[in-house]
């Protein structure tokens, strides 16, 4: 099934797999879960990961797989919650118009149906982990709550899903450990500004309709100097990392762990091509790449 094909399959849909073999309504359910595009759960899945490996306590590949689960299931929710408050939004943007509430196909009852038992998922997860991570993983719940608004009130919306995103990395973290704050928080600051950078680039792919229907975005605010501004997100957020790997471990050689995530950020700049629309989204997607590379530093660091 081409996705030029099917109505129903928004542009920037990975529809490939099991999700385009369902039947309509489980396959809206999917979409409407973006189970369609795993980059998100990746995207989201890679911080826990460098909490945990950065923590020192071995591979811990129960742990991964339990914050793997809770990342799939709880992107999803996210996803479910922010098309249903922006279904209005959505039927704006030729990008987004065909998304399963957007489009009518699911409805607003059956989506809050979908949401309460993606969060149960959820909560399955968030028992399996020490009371010190449940507070911190349900701390999370307010900023996931007012992320859709803000696109509406600011120019930066992804600065909020950088914090947002991140959260799994104090999840990782405060399972397996209560100190060495510094090195978190330099850690999770640097992760948030790599979020603004590559959000910033999926952004570009919605410049034009944002604009006529007055979504604000970190893309639009820059306007003719994205590639610069993105540029200085990636910069920060590894000279961040570097920090934050020094503070957990005083050792210039521990720094050379980041190398090939650096390298690889500088590809998605050099290459970045605003123009093509098919560009932005594949430096975008290239971010799980980043993530896991970033992982292997934090284990290396972390275990060596």
């Amino acid at each position: 099934m081409s996705e030029t094909a099917n109505p129903d399959v928004v542009p920037d849909s990975e529809h490939k797999g099991l999700v385009a073999r369902l039947p309509q309504l489980p396959r809206d359910l999917g979409m409407l879960a973006r189970f369609d595009r795993p980059i998100g759960w990746w995207l989201l899945f890679w911080p826990c990961a460098w909490g945990v490996w950065l923590a020192g306590a071995g591979w811990q590949v129960a742990l991964l797989g339990w914050l793997l689960l809770g990342s799939i299931a709880m992107r999803g929710a996210g996803c479910v919650y922010n098309d249903i408050v922006d279904a209005r939004l959505d039927r704006k943007v030729a990008r987004t118009a065909s998304r399963p509430v957007a489009s009518g196909r699911v409805s607003k009852k059956l989506a809050w149906g979908w949401l309460l038992g993606l969060c149960l998922i959820g909560l399955l997860v968030l028992v399996q982990l020490r009371p010190l991570a449940q507070g911190v993983a349900l701390a999370s719940i307010a900023l996931v709550a007012a992320y859709p608004f803000m696109k509406r009130i600011t120019w930066w919306p992804q600065a909020w899903l950088g914090m947002v995103f991140t959260w799994g990395l104090l999840v990782g973290w405060t399972q397996l450990r209560a100190d060495n704050w510094d090195a978190l928080a330099a850690m999770y600051a640097g992760a948030a500004l790599w979020v603004i950078g590559y959000d910033t680039i999926y952004a570009l792919q919605d410049r034009e309709d944002d604009a006529l229907v007055g979504i604000r975005s970190s893309a639009l605010r820059l306007g003719g100097h994205v590639t610069g501004g993105v540029a200085l997100f990636y910069a920060g957020a590894v000279m961040l990392w570097a920090l934050a790997f020094w503070l957990y471990r005083a050792d210039w050689i521990a720094l050379l762990a980041l190398v090939p995530a650096a390298a690889h950020l500088v590809w998605q700049v050099a290459t970045l091509d605003a123009d093509d629309p098919a560009n932005p989204l594949d430096r975008f997607r290239s971010n799980r790449w980043t993530g896991a590379l970033v992982a292997a530093a934090c284990f290396v660091v972390g275990n060596a």
